[in-house]
């Protein structure tokens, strides 16, 4: 499984982001290749990324928000 975060440069939540995650993935035993993408209005536009934080499981997103981008 592969899961790709993305924050914009003031996101605040990767600290407990990145914790939620370790935990969810210890209570379901799950192996994961987790990374962690800060990115721009740009960036966040052209991945079509909907919001900050932004979770991608095996490349789709898990809530999408409706509007692309991150501000």
């Amino acid at each position: 499984m592969r899961i790709d975060c993305y924050l914009s440069p003031e996101c605040a939540s990767e600290e407990g982001l990145r914790e939620n995650i370790r935990r969810a993935l210890a209570i379901e035993r799950i192996e994961a290749e987790v990374t962690f993408h800060r990115i721009d209005e740009e960036k966040a536009m052209a991945l079509g990324v909907t919001g900050s934080p932004s979770v991608f499981i095996n490349g789709k997103e898990l809530q999408p928000q409706g509007s692309v981008g991150i501000s």
